[in-house]
């Protein structure tokens, strides 16, 4: 019978290689499309909570490219759109004394913070969404001098950019201008972005912090603003190449600038000579002399977020977790939760189940002990691994992403001290993939007698791949007792893939279920679930641990 079986799983393997992890995307999910355009002011209140006025250098400069349009005789209003911490504003109100700004901004935290220093006199400060509220609310109509928009439409979705001009006409005097500058296609950012699944639509991407940005193009931008009866004067497109050498970093960035004039003539038409100035505004490869600091010699928005938005290595985008396990104190980093939502690798996390089957693992060691133990599907926490190393005679930790493993080596050298760091070897290992598996028998030909795995069955996809790699990584030691038996243990919430399916994809690679242990079954007399803490006892250790689904773990015998 036991042949027949075992024939019966060689004939039913799949012939080709299914890949688990999700695969790589076109673009972003009309769900986040559509939760990124209604939640964008939460997103940007959060980017100003997080780095306060931190992000964005004063705009210096804006004296040195705009002088004409703030200067001259009377005073000038101007509207400073999209403020953000007053990066601008203070500038124009300490260069030109005769000039009274209005400034807004959609995040209320922005116009808090920018609001602390402004003198009322000089500066009247507002919350204002200028895709939907109106500003002759708080600005007569037709009193403005100058519109300044400076990496502000960018944040804006592109379908909504004519609102933004049509509201902003209604201050606007006669051939009053607009001065504005913002990211240009081909900006270095833009083509990090192309690289990691982040595209909404043409040109329009989202960042990790849920903000996002669109790069212009000229041709785009003339268009958008003519359109609404704002011609250009200057337009250019600006390229520098800047260097860091301390952190051996060249930034090639590229933004379009521009000066338009609303013209209450529709027979109104910019002269070639005004356009021609648009050829001073490229500059290529220009680089920091050698005794001065990088970076600070431009007329450059850029800060040291600035850097982080353009290079990921620079970001700080993990958070530390402590979790007290067994009487040890862990500390992993995993992926900030504010960083999630555009990640691709679910292994970059740490889930609910991992926690619970480390705390079973730690007030239960004999269930690994002695035993050669497997973890699938790792990623970066480990935690699980990290405490039945103190038990297992071998431990293996493996994850197919290798950003997670990466993180994971990370973790396990930060907590583990020798010998248990030297007991636990971390391997690559994406279900199905024949050189991976074929490596990990090569460190260990007699198979694992218990192999675990914590929320590695949410991809309906996976769980043939999942069962197959188990059935020919696990022991094959027959003659052990009942309860000691090799055994795969899963823990997991139930999602896209139900019970009945798991329980028949996991028989079909010789896989019977012994034990599970679930919410609402505080009496069953199998042996796993004497030894496994109840949901009472768990959340007692952990107060602070707050779940929302039913974890379930189980165990699963070899019977082949």
């Amino acid at each position: 019978m036991e042949s027949n079986t075992e024939n019966n799983v060689k004939q039913q393997q799949p012939a080709q290689r299914i890949q688990i992890y999700p695969p790589t995307t076109t673009g972003v999910s009309p769900f986040w499309i559509a939760k990124y355009e209604r939640d964008a002011k939460k997103y940007w209140d959060q980017f100003y909570r997080r780095h306060q006025d931190k992000f964005f250098k004063d705009r210096h400069y804006l004296d040195k490219e705009w002088d004409q349009y703030f200067s001259g005789s009377g005073r000038k209003v101007i509207l400073e759109v999209g403020c953000g911490a007053g990066n601008a504003v203070f500038p124009l109100i300490a260069t030109y004394p005769d000039v009274f700004v209005y400034a807004c901004d959609f995040s209320q935290r922005a116009v808090n913070l920018a609001h602390k220093e402004f003198n009322e006199t000089r500066v009247s400060a507002f919350v204002c969404d200028l895709t939907s509220d109106d500003l002759g609310k708080h600005i007569s109509p037709a009193s403005v001098d100058v519109v300044t928009m400076i990496f502000v439409l960018s944040a804006l979705s592109p379908e909504k950019m004519p609102l933004v001009l049509q509201n902003i006409k209604k201050v606007l005097k006669p051939n009053g201008y607009v001065l504005f500058r913002d990211y240009a296609v081909g900006d270095l950012a833009q083509e990090r972005f192309s690289t990691k699944d982040q595209q909404i639509s043409e040109n329009f991407y989202v960042r990790g912090d849920g903000s996002r940005a669109f790069y212009f193009s000229n041709e785009f931008l003339t268009s958008l603003f003519k359109e609404q009866g704002l011609d250009a004067e200057e337009l250019g497109l600006c390229c520098k190449q800047v260097e860091n050498r301390a952190r051996e970093l060249v930034m090639n960035r590229r933004w379009v600038q521009a000066v338009f004039r609303y013209s209450d003539s529709v027979n109104y038409s910019p002269s070639s000579e005004a356009l021609s100035k648009s050829d001073l505004c490229c500059q290529e490869n220009i680089k920091p002399k050698a005794d001065a600091e990088p970076i600070k010699d431009f007329v450059v928005d850029m800060s040291e977020g600035m850097a982080v938005e353009m290079f990921g290595a620079l970001t700080n985008d993990t958070e530390v977790i402590e979790i007290e396990l067994g009487g040890c104190d862990i500390k992993i980093k995993v992926l900030s939760k504010e960083y999630q939502h555009t990640c691709k690798s679910t292994g970059l996390m740490l889930w609910e189940s991992a926690r619970l089957m480390a705390a079973i693992l730690a007030r239960n060691p004999s269930i690994v002990a002695g035993k050669r133990v497997l973890e699938l599907g790792s990623g970066c926490g480990g935690i699980c691994s990290m405490v039945a190393v103190r038990s297992a005679s071998i431990m293996v930790a493996t994850d197919g992403d290798r950003t997670a493993l990466e993180l994971l080596n990370q973790n396990i050298i930060s907590n583990l001290r020798p010998p248990f760091l030297t007991k636990l070897v971390i391997k690559k290992l994406e279900w199905g993939n024949r050189d991976d598996i074929d490596a990990i028998k090569a460190m260990n030909n007699e198979g694992f007698e218990v192999i675990i795995g914590t929320d590695v069955t949410y991809i309906p996809d996976a769980i043939l791949p999942l069962f197959s790699t188990a059935r020919e990584l696990i022991s094959s030691n027959k003659s052990a007792e009942k309860d000691q038996a090799p055994a795969l243990i899963l823990c997991h919430i139930f999602r896209r893939v139900d019970e009945p399916s798991l329980l028949s994809a996991a028989s079909r690679y010789g896989f019977r279920l012994v034990d599970k242990w679930a919410k609402g079954s505080p009496n069953n007399e199998s042996k796993l679930n004497q030894l496994l803490v109840s949901r009472e006892q768990f959340r007692g250790a952990y107060p602070n641990f707050s779940t929302k689904y039913h974890v379930f773990p189980i165990r699963l015998n070899s019977i082949i």
